[in-house]
C-alpha cells in the first residue's frame, strides 16, 4: 500500500462511493491524461468536496494506484476462469486456448474506464511501477502452479522464468494494440498466441541430454 493509500471501507454505501470516485477518475484519465488530472478534478466530477475524496486517497497517485489494482484484479479474475476450464486437462489443454485468455484479457481490459491510460501510468510512475511487477508476478506464479502439477520433474524455477517471460509477452501484445493501428488484433493475437503455445508445448519435451556422446 503506498504512503497515499487508504484501506478500503468496509460499508457498502463507503465502498459505493469510492468506485464511484475510481469510474469517474478512469473516465477523466481517458480525457485529460495522467499529468493533467488532479483529486480536485476528480471529486468535482463526482460531486463530491476535495475533503470527501481524501477520506478514500490520499492524493493522485494513490488514486491511479487503486485503478491499476482494480484493472490487475479483474484481470487476474478472467485468468482464474480460464485456469479452472483447463488447467485440470492438462498442458496441451492449456497451451490450446492460450488464444482465448488473450482475447479475454483484452476485452475486460477494453471494458476498464480509461484502461490505456492507467497502463501507462503504471509504466512511466516510479511510484506505481510495483503494482504492475506485483500482478505479473501473480500471473506467473498461479501459471507455474498449474503447469508444475502436470511436469513434477521441471524445476519450477526454470519454469516460472519462462512463464514470466511469456507473461510479459501477452501484455505487451495486448498493450500495443492501443496504440499501432498498421497491425490486425486478431492476426497479433494469432501469432502470440501460436508463440505462447510453442512455448508451453516445448515443456512437454525434455531438453537433449548433453552429456550423452
Amino acid at each position: 500500500m503506498s504512503v497515499a493509500a487508504r484501506r478500503p471501507p468496509q460499508q457498502d454505501r463507503a465502498r459505493q462511493t469510492r468506485e464511484r470516485l475510481l469510474d469517474v477518475a478512469g473516465e477523466l484519465l481517458a480525457e485529460v491524461g495522467v499529468e493533467r488530472i488532479s483529486t480536485n478534478m476528480i471529486a468535482a466530477r463526482a460531486g463530491l468536496t476535495p475533503p470527501a475524496l481524501y477520506r478514500y486517497f490520499g492524493d493522485k497517485y494513490a488514486v491511479l494506484e487503486a485503478l491499476g489494482r482494480r484493472l490487475m484484479e479483474r484481470q487476474n479474475a478472467v485468468l482464474d476462469a480460464w485456469l479452472a476450464r483447463h488447467a485440470p486437462a492438462g498442458i496441451a489443454a492449456m497451451a490450446d486456448h492460450i488464444g482465448e485468455l488473450l482475447s479475454e484479457n483484452a476485452a475486460v481490459t477494453r471494458a476498464e474506464p480509461g484502461a490505456v491510460w492507467i497502463l501507462r501510468s503504471l509504466h512511466a510512475s516510479p511510484q506505481l511501477v510495483h503494482v504492475r511487477l506485483e500482478s505479473h508476478r501473480h500471473v506467473a506464479d498461479r501459471l507455474a502452479d498449474a503447469c508444475h502439477a502436470h511436469l513434477p520433474r521441471i524445476d519450477r524455477a526454470m519454469l516460472w522464468s519462462r512463464l514470466r517471460l511469456a507473461v510479459e509477452i501477452g501484455f505487451a501484445a495486448d498493450e500495443m494494440l492501443y496504440e499501432e493501428d498498421r497491425v490486425s488484433t486478431d492476426a497479433v493475437f494469432a501469432e502470440v498466441a501460436a508463440m505462447l503455445r510453442r512455448a508451453l508445448l516445448d515443456l512437454l519435451s525434455p531438453p537433449p541430454d548433453c552429456g550423452r556422446g
